[in-house]
């Protein structure tokens, strides 16, 4: 490729690998991925800083590095309005996730008793033994492959809109319509909608539909 130097000197070339990613895919997956969760947190009502989701590619491997060690990725949060809900998020390494390595988080996290949620991202399969460990814990562990949080699936175009309602505007839906929760369309808990937004059974998502394929209506659906 030339481009053409005002003033009439001559063309200089310029390289078509100057506009493309020159890091590796390691670094490029860990940092979408830790993007996708700083912002599930966030919308899970998690204080969130605007500049950790705002991180760049290359500000991310500047700090991180080009093989980021998973130990330093790792993020804490807690909940907005219920300061008594913390939460913990670490990456797991390539390999395969087995109970010495459970143990080994479980080691590194001090103040357990004030934990109430851990999300843990691996890249490979777990054991049967190390998924039973996790259930040995006195809080909540999510488990998602890196895979699924390369892309944040709420911001998809074609998805439509959903918003969780507050316990008060489900009663306030279940009686204008004189319906109850069982009546209404279900979504499951392992539906990836309800697992990143943590649904439990009983919560209602209310669907907004507004697009050019599809005409504008809102639905609701309870998480079974």
């Amino acid at each position: 490729m030339e481009m053409q130097i005002d003033g009439g000197e001559a063309p200089q070339k310029s390289c078509l690998t100057s506009f493309t990613d020159q890091g590796s895919l390691e670094s490029h997956r860990y940092y979408l991925s830790r993007r996708t969760v700083l912002e599930m947190l966030r919308d899970r009502g998690y204080s969130v800083p605007d500049s950790e989701i705002e991180l760049s590619l290359r500000e991310f491997r500047g700090i991180y590095g080009d093989s980021p060690d998973t130990s330093r990725l790792r993020i804490s949060a807690t909940h907005q309005t219920n300061p008594s809900k913390k939460i913990l998020v670490v990456f797991c390494d390539q390999g395969i996730v087995k109970v010495s390595q459970v143990r080994s988080i479980a080691g590194q996290i001090t103040n357990k008793e004030s934990l109430s949620r851990l999300i843990v991202v691996i890249q490979n399969r777990i054991t049967d033994q190390a998924m039973k460990t996790w259930d040995l814990f006195s809080f909540k562990v999510e488990i998602f492959q890196i895979t699924d949080l390369l892309v944040n699936i709420t911001k998809h175009e074609l998805k439509p809109k959903h918003r969780v309602l507050t316990n008060e505007e489900k009663e306030a839906l279940l009686k204008k319509y004189s319906v109850d929760e069982k009546q209404l369309p279900r979504i499951t808990v392992k539906d990836a909608i309800a697992r990143y937004y943590a649904l439990e059974k009983g919560q209602v998502l209310e669907i907004t539909y507004n697009g050019e394929i599809t005409e504008f209506y809102v639905t609701y659906r309870c998480v079974w």
